[in-house]
């Protein structure tokens, strides 16, 4: 029994037992089975075939290419949450609900109908076909094409993590820089960068991860052109349905493997801005301001010695 919590407010031990229980066992099923699944086929034939699967020319191509959409798209979504978030926080606009609408729209929306709407606009019979076939331009069914539709449906996230954030801790540490001389962007590195650097560790993570996992809207707009425009989830697809299932497990163990990695460090953040705020005595929350604007983050950095530098 809990000793800081009142005998009214603890469960029993059986409907804690049975509460945990039920939350393993849906665990197990649901999650852990599933990728322990992949790994066994994928290592089911060895690693000879295994690494081969790796490196065929093909899956080598999806590689390099989910790679390089996930190096476009991410520092763009970290430019476009940062001024999102700055301007949604530190200002008042007309249509600033538009803005924060707009910022989920890609949440509400189906990746499908997301890439749907870059072939309407971009493709041979869209919007801007004619235009772009005339200047010897491609969009659609070539990598741009691959780089836009990744980038609207990992957009949220960075300035999702930040806007809550930045709402909480405020403008008066950037206003008592500013009274103190510093120009906007030594505010900017000095002040709020160390701030939300937590917030914005943990919204890239999620977007990376998401980036190099998308499969609806790059289906649609990569037109699945073998060693050209398929990243690793479509190439998964392709292998499976050509009953290559040893090579697109072996594949898809990559994607689990980033999972993998994806929550060690999403718990490696969480911990360290947990430790952060309960080294300056605040609550451990994340994200949130108790661990971002912990001192030696945040007020040190409005020092008149310090932001004459």
């Amino acid at each position: 029994m809990s000793a800081s919590r009142p005998d009214h407010l603890t469960e029993p031990v059986a409907v804690r037992v049975l509460l945990l229980g039920i939350a393993f066992a849906f665990l197990a099923l649901f999650l852990v089975l599933p990728l322990v699944a992949v790994f066994v086929e994928a290592f089911k034939k060895g690693w000879v075939l295994y690494l081969e699967a790796l490196v065929e020319p093909d899956a080598w191509s999806a590689i390099k290419l989910t790679l390089l959409v996930a190096l476009i798209a991410v520092p763009l979504n970290v430019l476009l949450g940062i001024s999102a978030a700055w301007s949604i926080t530190k200002f008042q606009f007309r249509g600033k609900q538009a803005l924060i609408t707009l910022i989920d729209l890609p949440f509400s929306v189906s990746p499908v109908v997301a890439g749907l709407v870059y072939v309407l606009l971009f493709g041979s019979r869209g919007w801007f076909g004619e235009w772009l076939q005339a200047h010897d331009l491609k969009i659609v069914y070539a990598v741009p094409g691959v780089v836009l539709a990744t980038t609207f449906v990992t957009f949220p996230f960075v300035a999702r993590e930040l806007i809550p954030l930045m709402q909480a801790q405020g403008s008066e540490e950037e206003q008592a820089a500013l009274t103190l001389g510093a120009s906007g962007w030594q505010i900017f590195r000095r002040v709020t960068l160390p701030n939300i650097k937590w917030g914005l560790l943990y919204g890239v993570i999620l977007c990376n991860a998401r980036a190099m996992g998308e499969f609806g809207a790059v289906s649609v707009v990569s037109g699945r052109i073998r060693g050209e425009t398929n990243t690793i989830p479509l190439h998964v697809e392709i292998l499976y349905n050509e009953y290559a299932y040893q090579a697109s497990f072996a594949v898809a163990s990559m994607l689990a493997v980033l999972a993998l990695v994806t929550l060690v460090l999403k718990s490696l953040v969480e911990w360290r801005s947990s430790r952060q705020g309960a080294e300056a005595g605040l609550p451990a929350e994340y994200p949130g301001p108790a661990a971002a604007a912990a001192p030696g983050s945040g007020p040190p950095s409005v020092r008149p010695q310090t932001l004459a530098a």
